[in-house]
């Protein structure tokens, strides 16, 4: 049976919401945040050496990584459900989101949260100015320059689809919601782009995304 290693509030969330479209048996075994870091426990590199989640073991198999895992567990267990045909645009376009997601996306968007936490960190009096500055520099000539252009062409992308690969619901629209839920949580994404605000309510919408979020339990963005 698929072991979900299951982080709160993490990737590993999609996991499950994979795992529940494809109706597929698994077990979670759960790992919890440090309150204060925010990361990982370090029982998780016990799983895998970089002690990150999402991770998953199917037998002798272990593997991280939200695409790489999705991609396995979309060819193994319904390729004819979440991923369009081989050979298709559809299935260019399928490719394309699930490399994009954490590839492009996920950058600026993880940028942004770093230089937050510079902006609001304890440090010596005299070096506050400084860093705050050179925080909020980066941050408005360069971080949220880019966050705008992507969620932009993203905006634009759902003009004339509901889903990101074509006319039906496929996993890469399951990678795309990570940062996109980021996007909403702490990237300015909100009702002035009301075509990404909608593929959230969608996909909250699903009765598999609901059943992942009662298997995994609270989930918010917090990195």
């Amino acid at each position: 049976m698929i072991v979900v290693h299951h982080l709160n509030h993490s990737r590993s969330q999609r996991v499950l919401w994979a795992l529940e479209e494809l109706q597929v048996p698994y077990e979670i075994r759960r790992y919890e945040r440090d309150r204060e870091s925010m990361l990982a426990p370090p029982e998780l590199r016990q799983v895998h050496p970089l002690g990150k989640s999402p991770v998953i073991t199917d037998g002798a198999l272990t593997l991280a990584e939200s695409g790489a895992i999705l991609e396995y567990l979309v060819d193994r267990h319904g390729p004819a459900r979440l991923a369009p045909p081989p050979g298709t645009p559809e299935r260019v376009q399928y490719t394309y989101w699930m490399h994009y997601a954490e590839g492009s996306l996920m950058p600026p968007l993880l940028l942004k949260l770093v230089f937050d936490q510079i902006e609001k960190a304890k440090m010596p009096f005299i070096a506050r100015p400084f860093a705050r500055a050179i925080a909020h520099k980066v941050k408005s000539a360069f971080v949220l320059p880019q966050i705008k252009r992507h969620l932009d062409y993203l905006e634009a992308h759902l003009a004339d689809r509901d889903w990101f690969a074509g006319r039906d619901f496929s996993a890469a629209d399951i990678q795309m919601s990570f940062p996109l839920e980021a996007a909403a949580a702490r990237g300015g994404l909100n009702a002035s782009r009301p075509r990404l605000m909608a593929f959230l309510e969608r996909i909250h919408a699903r009765p598999a995304y609901q059943r992942a979020l009662a298997q995994g339990g609270p989930f918010e963005i917090v990195g």
